[in-house]
């Protein structure tokens, strides 16, 4: 499946954007997702989610939100013991989020991050609170799974099925550590994935499926849209949900 609408940032000619937009910023990563799905699984995630949200969202006057590039480089030091895995750290990650939300600031009226990676979360907590400290009108937000597993079990790879079918290789799908992300983070945090998951996976893939993934996918737009739409921020600069909605569960990725 390929995904479009939304407004392509990178492929709009300068004078057709509109001055004040909102602009929605997929941010993702370049990391092991086991042995059955592609290392930017985060990164097809995010931009997925943020294009069809940007497709439901009026942009009132400004127009119809603008998608830009994905940042599909991230925090991903815990996945550093499989090949094929690239993280620039917090602190590179923390400075392109200033600097480009600096340089959007410019010109768009309102700047949301749509984050498709857990390990990014801390980096995004900084960032953004500095640059709301700064008068920018940035937030950030998760494509959020509630109920789901950690990191390439069925959630994810149900997701991948919908999004990227081709890239998905069940006939190398393998059950992981499947303890709550909770009980698991202690360890991951001191010793990193691979120590408690040879294969990388995180959760059980078996069973999952392109019509759960296309469930969850809109679950997580829904999600998504309704926080942006309600612009309520806490003090770490994600948007939060609206009185009365769903409790946000924490990130995948």
């Amino acid at each position: 499946m390929t995904e479009a609408g939304g407004g392509d940032l990178a492929r709009t000619v300068w004078p057709a954007v509109p001055a004040g937009a909102l602009v929605l910023v997929p941010v993702g990563s370049t990391e092991q997702h086991g042995p059955h799905l592609p290392l930017d699984t985060d990164s097809v995630i995010a931009r997925a989610v943020a294009r069809r949200a940007a497709d439901t969202l009026s942009g009132g006057t400004a127009g119809p939100p603008l998608v830009a590039p994905a940042l599909v480089y991230g925090a991903s030091g815990e996945h550093a013991g499989f090949p094929g895995t690239v993280s620039i750290g917090h602190e590179a990650l923390g400075a392109v989020i200033v600097e480009m939300v600096r340089s959007l600031s410019l010109w768009a009226g309102r700047v949301v991050l749509v984050n498709g990676h857990g390990g990014n979360v801390a980096t995004l907590d900084v960032a953004v609170g500095r640059l709301r400290d700064e008068g920018h009108d940035v937030a950030w937000t998760d494509c959020d799974v509630p109920g789901g597993d950690a990191h390439a079990g069925r959630t994810e790879t149900s997701v991948m099925l919908h999004l990227a079918p081709a890239t998905v290789r069940l006939d190398a799908a393998v059950a992981g550590d499947t303890r709550p992300l909770a009980v698991l983070l202690p360890d991951l945090m001191a010793r990193g994935v691979r120590a408690v998951s040879p294969s990388g996976v995180l959760g059980d893939p078996i069973g999952a499926s392109a019509a759960e993934g296309r469930r969850t996918v809109a679950s997580m737009v829904s999600a998504v849209v309704r926080r942006i739409a309600a612009d309520v921020v806490d003090g770490r600069g994600r948007l939060v949900e609206p009185s009365g909605s769903p409790h946000p569960k924490e990130p995948h990725g």
